[in-house]
């Protein structure tokens, strides 16, 4: 009698080395079946640019899992369903899975592990997406969780360094031994019909477990001793890891990161304090589910904010006549990324500037980001609105101009995603509009028809921006 299998889900963990699930169905020494399933029941999807990033992931996952023995099975649908036919088909014994942190898939996936259980199969869940659980760490003081970072990651640390001293991320499998039975693979609908993201995102980035582990070496090898000060530099390529789009689809772990940059023996305490950040992020999530639709701080429901389609459609497109920030917001829209200190300026523009909602912000990245996270990106966009947990506060306004020319001042980023005022002097470069006729001339440009002037005056935005912000807390 063949044995019967049993099924490791992956969900946003797509690795086979330090995936704690994997490793816990390859020691009950049975068959397994590798599956991933692309839920359609989520409350909220993963935006387009993330889709293009997760259609590449799995073909690498599905390429390594090959060359190990086996062979990655995917479905689409409701998991639920999809789980108990694959039950019955394969007669399965057992379900391994890493836990997610979101409201609806910690109710889902408590329903199927009930009805799994109830149906006689062993079901296990692991932490594979985090350096703590989002409720392991909590005040001396009281309350359930910390609402400022700092003192956070500081207790944070004092869980996790311990752990990680003898911490040694499980290897990858040198061979996997999959279920007989061939299961039906869908094709998946991952790449956007009507845009050329495909080629546009994935120019400049390889998916894949393996790709994930060559950023991290190089990054290591290279950069992190720069890192404090190289990660304001936009237009400094190696200035910052580039390893959020690999972290979101679970290519490589925190605790892989965490452990190679200690073992490179650098000052590696600035980069891992943005792991924390993100740490941090997701503990924002879980004890407040609707982080991306409702304000941390109730008291800006009264915030008064502005409706105007083509204001917020001029700054998606970069076309708001500030060129560090269309500069950000094209990269944003060529590459799936955005430099994380344009990604301020860009964000303070829209909410302080324009006066637009935050969530307007936050979901035109979760379409466009390749690494859109469900904790971090809401977090951090009501960190910039001030509306968050431990947020810049409100009247903190960033000054486009200034700091176009405190991080670009040769313009370097500016002329790479806006190559129509790449002829411009320094000297102009991040205001367009004041450089005379001759200077304008002799770089081709003809201002509101090859570039815009600013849609908004800096000095009257701002003022209006502090008014709107004092009749809001009145």
């Amino acid at each position: 009698m063949p044995e019967k299998p049993v099924i490791i889900w992956f969900r946003r963990d797509l690795r086979l080395s330090d995936n704690p699930a994997l490793s816990a169905a390859i020691e009950t020494g049975r068959p397994l079946i590798l599956l991933y399933i692309d839920e359609t029941d989520i409350a909220r999807k993963d935006g387009s640019a993330k889709r293009v990033w997760l259609h590449h992931s799995l073909k690498a996952l599905s390429r390594s899992i090959k060359e190990k023995g086996a062979s990655l099975t995917i479905r689409q649908g409701e998991a639920m369903a999809i789980l108990n036919d694959i039950v019955a088909e394969t007669q399965s014994t057992a379900i391994f899975w890493n836990r997610r942190y979101e409201a609806d898939r910690i109710e889902a996936d408590k329903n199927i592990k009930s009805e799994l259980k109830a149906k006689g199969l062993h079901v296990e869940t692991f932490n594979g997406a985090l350096l703590t659980e989002p409720w392991e760490v909590s005040p001396k003081s009281g309350g359930d969780y910390y609402k400022v970072f700092t003192p956070y990651w500081r207790a944070a640390c004092q869980i996790i360094e311990p752990n990680m001293i003898d911490y040694v991320p499980y290897p990858a499998p040198e061979t996997l031994r999959g279920h007989s039975s061939v299961l039906r693979s869908d094709a998946l609908s991952l790449l956007p019909k009507d845009l050329d993201w495909d080629d546009k995102v994935m120019q400049g980035w390889e998916a894949g477990e393996a790709a994930a582990w060559d950023r991290l070496e190089d990054f290591l090898a290279s950069s992190v001793a720069d890192y404090p000060e190289a990660r304001d530099i936009p237009s400094n390529k190696s200035g910052t890891s580039r390893l959020s789009p690999h972290l979101s689809a679970g290519e490589i772990s925190p605790r892989q990161i965490w452990h190679a940059a200690r073992a490179s023996n650098k000052n590696v305490d600035k980069f891992l304090s943005e792991i924390g950040w993100r740490e941090f992020s997701y503990v924002l999530l879980y004890h407040n589910p609707k982080l991306a639709s409702e304000n941390y701080k109730v008291e800006f429901n009264a915030f008064h904010w502005r409706v105007d389609e083509t204001a917020l459609k001029a700054w998606q497109t970069g076309k708001t006549g500030y060129p560090f920030v269309d500069a950000g917001l094209r990269q944003l829209y060529q590459t799936g990324w955005m430099h994380n200190r344009v990604r301020m300026v860009v964000a303070s523009f829209l909410i302080k500037h324009l006066l637009i909602d935050w969530r307007e912000g936050e979901a035109w990245f979760w379409d466009c980001l390749v690494e859109a996270d469900p904790a971090s990106n809401a977090a951090s966009w009501q960190w910039v609105a001030g509306s968050g947990a431990d947020a810049s506060p409100y009247f903190r306004i960033f000054n486009p101009f200034t700091q176009g020319q405190k991080f670009d001042p040769q313009g370097d980023y500016v002329k790479a995603f806006v190559p129509e005022l790449k002829s411009l002097p320094n000297k102009y470069i991040h205001t367009p509009w004041t450089a005379p006729s001759s200077v304008l001339d002799d770089a081709n440009i003809c201002l509101d028809t090859d570039y815009p002037r600013p849609m908004v005056d800096h000095k009257s935005a701002r003022e209006r921006a502090l008014a709107t912000y004092k009749q809001s807390r009145q």
